[in-house]
């Protein structure tokens, strides 16, 4: 009896294990499939189809910035985000802050850990890891500030052959809208970007004025500030806009003149750094050199 129930238990427990490896098992694409099609019918597939940055990390990054944004004075975002327009960048104020903390975070975080590999802190240590801790704190503001110069000069530096071709188009008969708008097909760079948002602006039912002001606003060049202001006293007062645009056109030469003799003025106080400190030194080495072995020489 005994033997027979060991036999019954044998035969069940081998039959389990056959039908468990013939039984056929679904697969693993099987099986995501399935799942798919569950969230499918439930509704809850737009989220999963994002990849793990725009499910993750961005929502964590964003987060963390609108937290640390809440903290920060609003005129200084509000100079920020003027900043960003200046240079050309479609960045938020609170993307850059959220940057900047990331960017100071991890030249610090650089400088200890190399500092914990050396193996202490020492007085030479903490002055390293306050010197990373300014460069990353500082990198972001130098790009922007960069970014914001370069962009301006390129303005400066095209705004009086754009004024010309405006001046030219308005004397031929096109209207200022036209004008502008044949400026920014032909020409290229961040001045004929701004030109053709202000007629994007002018063409979604916005005043002119208004455009052309948000057009000086934005760039922060003091030329094309004045340009603004003579084209839309021009049309409040009823001049003739082919008039004001040869004026301005002239005015704006005669300062790149001036400027480029400014330039060539400062270019030999310039020039005295590289000169006292790179090449007088090699200079007075070879000139010395010889005389300051031979001396040696006799004294030895």
């Amino acid at each position: 009896m005994f033997a027979l129930m060991i036999a019954f238990v044998v035969f069940a427990a081998v039959a389990c294990l056959v039908l468990g490896l013939v039984r056929p098992q679904a697969s693993v694409t099987e099986m995501r499939i399935e799942t798919l099609r569950r969230q499918v019918a439930a509704g809850d597939l737009s989220e999963l189809v994002l990849p793990f940055s725009d499910r993750i990390l961005r929502p964590t990054i964003q987060g963390f910035g609108r937290g640390l944004a809440r903290m920060l004075p609003v005129n200084f975002l509000a100079s920020i985000q003027k900043s960003l327009a200046m240079a050309g960048s479609s960045m938020t104020a609170t993307t850059f802050v959220t940057f900047w903390a990331v960017c100071a975070a991890f030249f610090t975080g650089l400088a200890i850990i190399a500092l914990v590999a050396l193996g202490g802190v020492g007085a030479q240590g903490f002055l390293g890891l306050m010197v990373m801790a300014i460069i990353g704190f500082s990198l972001p503001l130098f790009w922007l500030r960069t970014a914001v110069r370069s962009r301006q000069r390129l303005i400066v530096k095209n705004l009086p052959d754009a004024l010309d071709l405006i001046t030219t188009c308005v004397e031929a008969g096109l209207g200022l809208d036209a004008a502008l708008a044949k400026i920014g097909e032909q020409t290229k760079g961040p001045l004929a970007q701004e030109l053709s948002q202000t007629l994007r602006e002018v063409t979604m039912g916005r005043l002119r004025r208004e455009a052309l002001s948000d057009l000086g606003e934005r760039t922060g060049v003091p030329e094309l500030i004045s340009f603004v202001n003579a084209i839309i006293q021009a049309e409040q007062l009823g001049v003739s806009i082919a008039h004001v645009l040869k004026v301005q056109s002239d005015q704006m030469r005669t300062h790149r003149r001036q400027r480029a003799e400014q330039l060539a003025h400062e270019a030999p106080i310039k020039m005295m750094f590289p000169l006292v400190m790179c090449i007088f030194p090699s200079f007075m080495l070879v000139i010395l050199g010889p005389a300051v072995i031979r001396i040696g020489e006799q004294l030895l």
